[in-house]
């Protein structure tokens, strides 16, 4: 059984959650061949992922020029999927012309045609005959042209929120009504395809979460003494909005005193949530970790007590189940799918934007004696496992490829 994964840029730190669906595909008989567009090996810590770049065949390596005359080739040989393709190309060109960022006007879009059609080649060479992409970004529109122009079919999942902030320019209703089957990871996900597709689509619209391997994380440690010692985690980034977090760390250290934060990730805000901290006279008190292999992730989580996250766009961040999975309560802001997972036997969730609400919530899991904590831990554990085991998830898409997906 053979099928293609296809990403605009894999693997990256932050998609770990790709690695593992992929792979819990090959554990169950898949030969999954990696497609992606780019490389980020200049960003990767993790020997896993080290690993799983130098198993990918990046389409770009080598820049768009070696793909050109191949891919006039197979446009030349298929002139009517060529020309649907062209035009497809074009409606979706102008629908994104108002620049946001993986959409891209008609130019951007003659180039996804090009790698489109090199995709739809070397899928014909492989004996590939489906292909799924993650996001619904250009991730999509490269398999989507080149199923046009006589490439392998396609399906794609979608995560949020970059989809769904921009779904007509995206052209996502398009893909969705093109695709062989289409996957949200949350109820939420799901109602928002749905929102944007024709009802006829609805029915190929599916469930299939992100997972967790359960056997990486074995009994949890002890909560440790003191604090409370929080842990936040993911890329500094304006959706994440960790400035807030750090606004309400202010709002409850003098009440406090053995408050820490340890803050995992790095990205674009750095230098501002860096000033912030020294504004505030937080330095003893935040500390920013940069990013972490898997293994220091755990040892993160061991060390703290709960995991805050004051995000103000989510899809359904797999920082959460990790951290439910090593028995750790959440803090979590009540957007998107999260609160499909959060619930209030394992955290606390706030309104989104609000740090009083976040300070709020860091008092109340302060006043909770730690066999509270602890019994939130073991809920967290047990409804995370039971619902986002990977393998679980992995047979789920095994029986849409088989049936929708046309794999061989």
């Amino acid at each position: 059984m053979k099928i293609a994964y296809f990403v605009n840029t894999y693997p990256r730190g932050s998609h770990t959650f790709i690695r593992r669906e992929i792979q819990a595909l090959e554990r169950l008989g898949w030969q999954v061949h990696r497609f992606a567009l780019r490389s980020a090996r200049e960003t990767l810590v993790d020997p896993a992922d080290i690993s799983e770049d130098s198993r990918t065949e990046h389409v770009l390596q080598h820049g768009l020029r070696p793909l050109l005359l191949p891919a006039l080739g197979w446009m030349v040989r298929r002139p009517r999927g060529a020309f649907r393709a062209l035009r497809l190309a074009v409606e979706c060109g102008r629908r994104g012309a108002g620049g946001v960022p993986g959409t891209g006007g008609v130019l951007r879009h003659m180039v996804y045609l090009l790698e489109a059609a090199h995709l739809a080649r070397r899928c014909h060479d492989l004996r590939l005959s489906h292909v799924h992409a993650h996001f619904g970004t250009n991730s999509t529109t490269v398999p989507m042209l080149a199923a046009e122009m006589g490439g392998a079919g396609y399906s794609f999942t979608v995560h949020g929120p970059e989809e769904f902030d921009a779904p007509r320019a995206l052209s996502l209703g398009e893909k969705a009504d093109r695709a062989r089957f289409v996957v949200g990871i949350s109820s939420f996900g799901r109602g928002q395809l749905m929102r944007w597709s024709r009802p006829q689509t609805w029915r190929r619209i599916h469930v299939v979460r992100c997972g967790i391997e359960p056997w990486r994380f074995p009994d949890p440690a002890r909560l440790p003494e003191g604090g409370p010692h929080l842990v936040a985690i993911g890329r500094l980034s304006e959706q994440k909005r960790f400035g807030l977090l750090i606004d309400a760390i202010a709002m409850v250290a003098p009440d406090l005193p053995g408050l820490t934060l340890t803050l995992v990730g790095d990205g674009e805000l750095r230098p501002q949530i860096e000033g912030q901290i020294a504004a505030l006279g937080l330095q003893d008190r935040v500390r920013l970790a940069g990013w972490l292999d898997e293994a220091r992730v755990h040892g993160a989580l061991a060390a703290a007590q709960a995991l805050i996250l004051p995000s103000v766009a989510e899809g359904l961040p797999m920082v959460i189940m990790e951290a439910m999975a090593a028995g750790r309560p959440v803090i979590a802001t009540a957007i998107a799918g999260v609160p499909e997972l959060v619930t209030p036997d394992v955290g606390w969730l706030v309104p989104s934007g609000d740090p009083a609400a976040l300070a709020g919530a860091i008092r109340s899991m302060a006043a909770l004696p730690s066999e509270g904590l602890e019994e939130m831990g073991r809920a967290a554990r047990q409804r995370v496992l039971r619902q986002h085991d990977v393998d679980h998830e992995a047979e789920v898409l095994t029986e849409l490829f088989a049936s929708r997906g046309g794999g061989v």
